[in-house]
């Protein structure tokens, strides 16, 4: 039967199913003609509910002639679409793009991020991420570029109804990446975001001390789609977590909540951000000294 609510490894699974099935030129209705089954079959396979053998999946990525690459994906995703949570493990380093780091930010209704010691990745500036790149010890040079046009897709969802709230700390607005007339484009570009109307920037200051964000930074995302529950992206050095079951979610909802408390008002935010910039060209030494 299939379920109500689908994970992140489903939704994967039924992305791909998508993909295979439109690359065909057919619609649902007329994939399960082909197929004979019923079309609300076809519809909970891409949404990745279930519903389906893994005989019947098999079938059908042959019958959308699925390269063996994409094929093999698939099959070894389906039987674990309804396992909560996800630990991606990417071996050396970072993939060049998440596949379902960007997916789910692209369907996402609100997104919440707190980073304690770098510019969140949505609001960074291609100078500030390629600093951020290079100084990785597992990155390869050669991939900067493509990274770079990843990162550049996913900040493109700013543009749609995404409302976000980043929750920053003071000394990720110190840290100079890049040269200093980088880290001032950056800064400038912060003010600038959080003038928008769907973006809240909220600094955690240093004279917070101690603050509950300290296990390190994490996204919470919510979504528009009813049948995708509530889910925690964060990422570590050659690894990725997506967080889903409910208990875990509400921890970091609560750690949310506290790192509002502690934060400065968006005003006040803003402010700290222009005084940097008017401070000693943003807080950095003046050339020549």
């Amino acid at each position: 039967m299939p379920k109500r609510y689908s994970t992140v490894r489903g939704r994967e699974f039924g992305e791909g199913v998508r993909e295979a099935i439109a690359r065909t030129g057919m619609n649902g209705q007329q994939f399960a003609g082909v197929m004979g089954w019923q079309e609300a079959k076809v519809s909970d396979m891409k949404t990745g509910k279930g519903g389906v053998t893994l005989t019947e999946v098999a079938m059908a990525l042959s019958a959308c002639r699925v390269p063996a690459t994409e094929r093999d994906r698939l099959l070894e995703l389906f039987p674990a679409i309804d396992l909560e949570g996800w630990w991606q493990q990417h071996g050396y380093c970072a993939p060049i793009r998440s596949r379902t780091a960007h997916d789910h930010v692209a369907a996402a209704k609100t997104l919440i991020s707190w980073h304690s010691h770098a510019i969140p990745l949505l609001l960074q500036t291609p100078e500030y991420a390629r600093a951020m790149l290079r100084a990785s010890a597992t990155i390869p040079e050669e991939e900067l570029d493509e990274r770079l046009q990843a990162l550049q897709e996913m900040q493109l969802s700013l543009s749609n109804d995404l409302r976000c709230t980043f929750y920053i700390h003071e000394l990720a607005l110190d840290l100079q990446l890049g040269e200093p007339e980088e880290h001032l484009s950056q800064l400038h570009r912060l003010k600038h975001m959080a003038t928008w109307s769907k973006i809240t920037v909220r600094v955690v200051p240093k004279a917070a001390r101690a603050h509950p964000g300290m296990a390190g930074p994490f996204t919470l995302l919510n979504f528009h789609e009813p049948a995708y529950l509530p889910m925690v992206w964060t990422e570590t050095e050659n690894s990725s977590l997506f967080v889903e079951a409910t208990q875990a979610v509400t921890g970091y909802e609560s750690v949310v909540r506290q790192l509002h408390a502690v934060s400065l008002e968006e005003s006040e935010s803003v402010d700290l951000i222009v005084r940097l910039l008017q401070d000693g060209d943003g807080g950095l030494p003046a050339s020549g000294s």
